[in-house]
């Protein structure tokens, strides 16, 4: 038998008109309360959370090799997005929280390995977020430890 742990974090930020959502391989939220048309990968801005301030318990999960969910969700449409934690994660920058479906690892980077990025994402709630709604993004952390 396996122990399960999971923590989880939400994080809350808005849409804004220039939201393209055209990234190949990452999508990002942003404390910046701005967003410049080579921003292709943010998806959100003004959020309230960054990968430093995520929960102390969330964060532990992800620097482990871990399988990690995320609820995109504005209004009612979602999407959600499956990738991995990786003891190499930082989860230091104090600005932005970056989903990758590469390995790449800096400051921003939360989750590695991730099945969607920016442009794979369900277009009707980009519609959203470009009419400026309310994004709520649900990060969980799932750790299966191994019985001894």
């Amino acid at each position: 038998m396996k122990n399960i742990k999971i923590a989880y974090d939400r994080v809350c930020a808005k849409g804004n008109t220039k939201v393209v959502a055209k990234h190949r391989s990452t999508f990002e939220i942003t404390q910046e309360n701005f967003l410049s048309e080579r921003g292709d990968c943010i998806i959100a801005v003004s959020a309230n959370k960054s990968a430093s301030s995520l929960s102390k318990d969330l964060k532990l999960i992800l620097k482990q090799n871990s399988i990690v969910v995320i609820l995109l969700k504005s209004g009612d449409e979602y999407d959600v997005v499956v990738g991995e934690g990786s003891p190499s994660l930082l989860l230091t920058d104090s600005k932005s929280i970056v989903f990758r479906k590469s390995q790449y690892i800096d400051e921003r980077t939360v989750v590695i390995k991730a099945n969607k990025a920016a442009k794979d994402l369900n277009r009707k709630l980009i519609d959203k977020l470009k009419q400026c709604e309310n994004l709520e993004v649900f990060i969980i952390g799932i750790l299966l430890d191994k019985e001894k």
